[in-house]
């Protein structure tokens, strides 16, 4: 079954595919149909997801699945959360996002930069869908105060998993999709999918 993903994010398309990996379910990007991003204008994760998952659903008449994820430090009261993404004033400008992350943080003690990384994935069976499928995962850490790895993508260099003491721009990719936020949402979403059948 085709499942569009509501997002042009290549990194997360890739991530996100190999999370679906022998399901039953083809995730095509919107791009493929020629869909633009949505505004997100959602107050929370959840609300993003949802958002993006009809405007796609709706553009291609297909299933969407869409999430909506940041990262939130301790010491700055949830920040960037929402606006991850865009937090160093350009939409999807990792190097600019870490940039500020590290400049917030300066003078932190490394025990007090403690973070989470957040997940919320949503698919929508037809954009009026009234029962959206949702589920969710956070992935504990710490932000380091200098990246360190050439994987993944986004924030990875500089979020150290403190089980594995390696950022997630260091773990191979097998091992992040089944500890990170991503992988473990999906992990959940992908039950409530089999219970469907």
């Amino acid at each position: 079954m085709d499942l569009v993903l509501a997002s042009g994010n290549a990194g997360k398309l890739a991530e996100l595919r190999a999370l679906l990996d022998g399901s039953r379910f083809t995730l095509r990007a919107q791009s493929e149909f020629g869909v633009a991003d949505v505004d997100e204008t959602g107050l929370t994760f959840i609300e993003n997801a949802l958002l993006k998952a009809r405007h796609a659903a709706l553009a291609t008449g297909l299933p969407a699945l869409a999430d909506d994820s940041g990262l939130c430090v301790d010491a700055l009261g949830g920040a960037p959360g929402l606006y991850s993404a865009r937090y160093g004033g350009v939409h999807g400008d990792a190097g600019r996002n870490i940039t500020r992350l590290l400049r917030e943080l300066d003078g932190v003690a490394d025990d007090a930069r403690g973070a989470s990384f957040h997940c919320a994935i949503v698919v929508l069976r037809r954009a009026d869908d009234p029962q959206p499928i949702i589920a969710e995962g956070q992935w504990r850490g710490r932000i380091l105060q200098a990246p360190r790895g050439v994987g993944g993508f986004g924030y990875d260099p500089v979020f150290l998993d403190t089980r594995s003491g390696l950022t997630a721009a260091e773990l191979p990719a097998a091992v992040k999709n089944t500890i990170s936020h991503r992988g473990l949402a999906l992990a959940a979403l992908r039950e409530r999918l089999a219970a469907l059948d």
